[in-house]
C-alpha cells in the first residue's frame, strides 16, 4: 500500500453512553468530502481503551461500509496482549479494513525483542501494518533499529511517529525503506521536510480540508501556502492537547455542532478554564463560530 497524505484519527461519537453510529456515518462523510487519504478508527483518538470488543469491531465495520472504498481505512487493532492484537487484526481483515494501526504494547513495557515478536505476529495475519510509536502513552519506544528490522516483513509498511522527534524520521529513513507518517499535527511539515509522507491527524476531525490542503501544498512544492496554513492552525495544534487527547478535540467538535460532547470514564469533560481557552483558540483559527 501507498501511505501518503492525511489520515484522520477519527473520534468515536457517543450519545447517552452508547456509540452514535449515525453520527459516525456523518463524520466519515465529512472526511470523504475533504478528500483525506484515509481514516483511522478506534485508535487513541477513538477512545479504544473504553470500547468493548463488540463495539470496537462494529465501529471498524461501520467505517469500512460507509467509506465503501473511497479512501483507505487503517483500523486501530493494537493491544498490550499479542493474542488480542492478532485476533482484532484478523477480524479487521475479514471486515475489509485496508490496514491496521498497531500501537506499542502499553503498561507491560516489552523489550525490543518482545516488540519485534509482537509486531511480527500481527503482521503475519496478512493485513498491512502501520506501527504506532507513542512512548508518551505506552511507556516504551520502538527503537529505530527495531523499526528497520520489522520493515523487512512485507506487511510492515509504515510507522506513525508520535514521539515528538523529527530526528527519528531521518534515523528511520536512513535505516530502511518504510513510509513515515507524522503523529503530531504541529510537526507535519518539519517531518515531511526530512522524508515523512503525511500525517495521522487529530485536527482533521474538525478541519479536514485545511489539513489536506496544507499537506498537498507542501507535496507540490508550494511551501509558502503550506506554511500559511501551518501558522493559521498552529494555535489549535497546540491547544488541542491542553488536556488529554481526545477531550479537547471532541469539545471543539461539539462547539461546531458535529457531535455531542460525551466521553467515557476515566476521560471526562474539559475544565471550564481550559474550555474557554480552547474556544478562544478555535475561534481565532476560524474553526468554530
Amino acid at each position: 500500500m501507498l501511505f501518503k497524505g492525511v489520515y484522520t484519527a477519527l473520534v468515536t461519537p457517543f450519545s447517552k453512553g452508547a456509540v452514535d453510529y449515525a453520527k459516525l456515518d456523518d463524520l466519515v462523510d465529512l472526511q470523504i468530502a475533504a478528500k483525506v487519504a484515509g481514516i483511522s478508527p478506534v485508535g487513541t483518538t477513538g477512545e479504544s481503551p473504553t470500547l468493548d470488543c463488540r463495539e470496537h469491531l462494529k465501529v471498524i465495520e461501520r467505517v469500512v461500509l460507509r467509506v465503501a472504498g473511497r479512501c483507505q481505512v487503517v483500523a486501530g487493532t493494537g493491544a498490550n496482549s499479542t493474542r488480542e492484537a492478532v485476533e482484532l487484526t484478523r477480524e479487521a481483515k475479514a471486515i475489509g479494513a485496508d490496514a491496521s494501526l498497531q500501537v506499542t504494547p502499553y503498561y507491560n513495557k516489552p523489550t525490543q525483542e518482545g516488540l519485534y515478536r509482537h509486531f511480527s505476529a500481527t503482521a503475519d495475519v496478512g493485513l498491512p501494518v502501520v506501527l504506532y510509536n507513542v512512548p508518551g502513552r505506552s511507556g516504551v519506544a520502538i527503537a529505530e533499529e527495531t523499526v528497520a528490522r520489522l520493515a523487512a516483513h512485507p506487511m510492515v509498511q509504515a510507522v506513525k511517529e508520535a514521539a515528538g522527534s523529527v530526528d527519528r524520521v531521518s534515523a528511520i529513513r536512513s535505516l530502511c525503506d518504510i513510509a513515515v507518517l507524522s503523529g503530531d499535527d504541529s510537526l507535519t511539515l518539519p517531518m515531511m521536510a526530512v522524508g515523512a509522507s503525511g500525517v495521522v491527524s487529530v485536527t482533521s476531525n474538525l478541519a479536514p480540508a485545511l489539513m489536506v490542503e496544507m499537506v498537498a501544498s507542501f507535496e507540490r512544492g508550494d511551501v509558502t501556502r503550506a506554511m500559511e496554513l501551518h501558522r493559521k492552525l498552529y494555535p489549535f495544534f497546540r491547544d488541542q492537547f491542553i488536556e488529554t487527547n481526545p477531550i479537547p478535540i471532541k469539545a471543539a467538535m461539539a462547539m461546531r455542532g458535529l457531535i455531542e460532547e460525551e466521553y467515557r470514564l476515566p476521560l471526562c469533560p474539559l475544565s471550564e478554564e481550559h474550555r474557554e481557552k480552547l474556544a478562544r483558540t478555535a475561534r481565532k483559527c476560524g474553526l468554530v463560530n
